[in-house]
């Protein structure tokens, strides 16, 4: 196969981009000095979390010049996410460290007073320049598909502006702020937006840059998304729960308290139990249209090396089919491994991103480091599982998954607790209540509500919120919205809501009735209810943006 070479100057996962040329026929070539950029023909610098550190990390390697010639040359050259970003003047992020200066505009940080920052999900990437050259665009870039961006700081867009001087832009909306979403010149072509994570569209413009495809004339369509406006679609996720079963092979099952002993695969109460392996169900809610793919690892998988954890080879497969974003959750904590090792949380999540995970999800961990940061008067030790992941890979990489439950009260004075008037008194008539934070999957309850642990873990650096329920976990009666209108209003970052989820019209309801900014769903898939492609539709028909599912079938 023809070659690309790729320079992986910081931490991230290039798992999936490596997948994504090869799918696209092409072998990588890894960059491991700055000598090596003088025999490379095409260039890729991908790249995730803070500007200010990657920059450094590319200064300090001794690569900004040999990068600058291999462009001044005019051999092709990509940048991804902050490989975009490293073109650019600089960053509000790190205003003391310059960018390579390409293009004259900085990036600053989103307007957070209206909408979730990060920006994470499924946007748009719409040529400035597709109304004046009718159906042509540069590498391939489809006004009518969705790309996956995870970012905080963008380049926001003045018309006019690059264009005059060359630069074909491609743009995206997010709440009313309109920033760069892809821009080319010459041999140069950079995308915000992960083409690795962004399936059949994003395999698309992989290849035209690869194959020197700069501009092409797209297909007419019938439907385009409007090139002004909020572009983000409703993100839909699919939710694996992952442990072994007797025989040492990975199941899917729904909770932790499900024995997953195969014999004919009900209970006593003819609840299904093993679900099927992991990666071909991954492969299949895929192809379904899922925005993303969750993996909850729920029983760690104590009894293995860490460097061994099955999860490690289940991300690996995954990858390679699967080009959506991953999430892993289970034993990102500090731990000790079978032979007496110590390994830190961030050497876990370093393993998890290497094999093909996008994003960790930390659970039981947060809630023991949020209430630690009370105990020291809302101080950063900088020791956390989330300051420390966070750091090393941006907090669009660490997902807190909180599992809370109501506890009511008759009045508000009754608790210390924040506490909201809820439309769903329990049977003593008592229509106050709080959310009661778990550990150890709901097993354990402490004294911390929810909005103190999401504020805590905000601070802290998390990028997202995984909102399960316990009282709604496995009832298929909607989730729990107030819960959810609840915790939006404490944070800036996004939230995902979960639990509960039995048909359509629940996610169609939590959409509409609060501010979400994504949606799970497990057993209602894994049983073969509904697929996510037929809540992909109902959605659309009810009038909600979603990604066109039928493209990476």
């Amino acid at each position: 196969m023809p070659t690309v070479h790729m320079l992986d100057y910081v931490a991230g996962n290039v798992r999936s981009l490596v997948n994504a040329i090869n799918k696209v026929g092409y072998q990588v070539e890894w960059v491991k000095s700055p000598s090596d950029l003088k025999n490379a023909e095409k260039l890729i610098l991908p790249g995730v979390g803070h500007f200010g550190h990657c920059l450094s990390q590319l200064s300090e390697g001794g690569y900004l010049d040999p990068i600058k010639q291999h462009i001044t040359s005019g051999k092709p050259f990509m940048g991804i996410c902050v490989g975009l970003q490293a073109l650019f003047d600089g960053s509000d992020e790190d205003p003391d460290v310059p960018g390579l200066g390409l293009i004259p505009v900085r990036m600053h940080k989103f307007n957070a007073d209206f909408k979730s920052v990060p920006h994470i999900g499924w946007n748009s990437a719409i040529d400035t320049k597709i109304g004046s050259s009718g159906n042509q665009s540069f590498y391939g870039l489809d006004a009518s598909s969705k790309y996956y961006y995870v970012h905080s700081y963008a380049a926001l867009y003045t018309p006019g502006l690059l264009e005059e001087d060359g630069w074909s832009v491609a743009t995206a909306t997010y709440g009313n702020e309109e920033f760069i979403g892809a821009i080319a010149r010459g041999n140069v072509f950079a995308t915000q937006f992960h083409p690795e994570k962004s399936g059949q569209a994003g395999l698309q413009t992989i290849g035209a840059f690869l194959n020197g495809d700069c501009f092409q004339t797209l297909a007419p369509r019938t439907s385009l998304s409007p090139g002004k406006g909020d572009g983000l679609t409703r993100r839909i996720i699919a939710c694996l729960d992952v442990r072994t079963n007797d025989s040492g092979d990975l199941v899917v099952t729904k909770g932790d308290q499900y024995d997953v002993r195969e014999k004919d695969g009900v209970d006593a109460g003819g609840r299904v139990r093993n679900l099927g392996k992991p990666v071909d169900m991954a492969r299949t809610y895929y192809e379904q249209g899922a925005d993303e793919v969750t993996f909850l690892n729920i029983t760690s998988f104590r009894n293995c090396p860490v460097a061994d954890t099955p999860m490690l080879e289940i991300l690996k497969r995954t990858s390679e089919t699967v080009f959506v974003p991953l999430t892993i959750g289970g034993g990102i904590k500090d731990t000790i491994d079978i032979d007496g090792t110590p390994i830190s949380a961030l050497d876990v999540a370093t393993m998890y991103f290497k094999s093909g995970a996008d994003k960790v999800s930390i659970g039981s961990d947060a809630v023991i480091a949020a209430e630690e940061f009370y105990a020291t008067g809302e101080k950063l030790t900088g020791n956390t599982a989330i300051e420390s992941i966070s750091k090393a890979y941006g907090n669009q990489a660490v997902v807190v998954s909180v599992d809370p439950k109501r506890v009511y009260v008759s009045r508000p004075e009754d608790t210390k607790h924040h506490t909201i008037k809820t439309k769903y008194p329990n049977a003593a008539g008592q229509n106050y209540c709080w959310y009661q934070c778990t550990i150890k999957g709901g097993r354990e309850s402490r004294d911390l509500d929810v909005w103190q642990l999401s504020k805590a873990v905000e601070a802290m650096g998390a990028g997202e919120i995984l909102l399960n329920c316990i009282d709604k976990d496995g009832s298929n009666s909607g989730f729990d919205l107030e819960l959810i209108n609840d915790v939006k209003t404490a944070i800036k970052i996004p939230v995902i809501a979960s639990s509960g989820a039995g048909n359509p019209e629940h996610f169609a309801e939590v959409f509409e009735s609060t501010k979400t900014d994504a949606a799970l769903g497990a057993g209602m898939f894994h049983r073969g209810e509904f697929t996510v492609g037929e809540v992909k539709n109902y959605l659309s028909n009810r009038g909600f943006l979603v990604r066109d599912f039928e493209a990476d079938r």
